[in-house]
């Protein structure tokens, strides 16, 4: 235990740094854990889709959902999302709502935005387009 003091009181910077880190992977997880937002993986995409209608939201630019999507999904740009701008998804405000980007990172803070905005069941795919394609999942194109 003495070391352990000695060596705080050596690299205080050091020391200040990796609790900060601490601190941000335990809040994350906590964020993670109890958030409304679920982030999915494609077979689990698959499966909402199939067993509880649940309705993919594309939210890439229009020229990226033309060149490949998922069947069945929608486009609704990212920036009418980002204004709360969600026409045309009303009808499913208390259906699954699978939001999809190219990686992942722009549908979730869409995806809390649509939360804020009514919708019950927002889901986000983990790893986005990138993660489909990976998959090895097939793709429509065409408008």
């Amino acid at each position: 235990m003495e070391q352990y003091i000695e060596f705080i009181g050596n690299n205080a910077i050091l020391s200040i740094i990796w609790l900060a880190l601490v601190v941000m992977i335990v809040a994350s997880w906590f964020k993670s854990k109890f958030s409304a937002i679920r982030q999915i993986n494609p077979q689990q995409l698959t499966l909402l889709v199939n067993r509880e209608d649940a309705q993919v939201v594309d939210i890439r630019p229009v020229k990226e959902f033309n060149s490949g999507r998922i069947a069945g999904a929608v486009q609704l740009s990212a920036e009418k999302a980002k204004q709360s701008d969600f026409a045309g998804l009303e009808k499913h405000k208390n259906k699954p709502i699978i939001l999809v980007c190219t990686t992942g990172m722009t549908a979730s803070g869409i995806a809390n935005t649509m939360h804020k905005a009514g919708y019950e069941q927002v889901y986000v795919l983990n790893g986005g387009m990138g993660a489909w394609q990976s998959a090895g999942l097939p793709t429509t194109n065409g408008k």
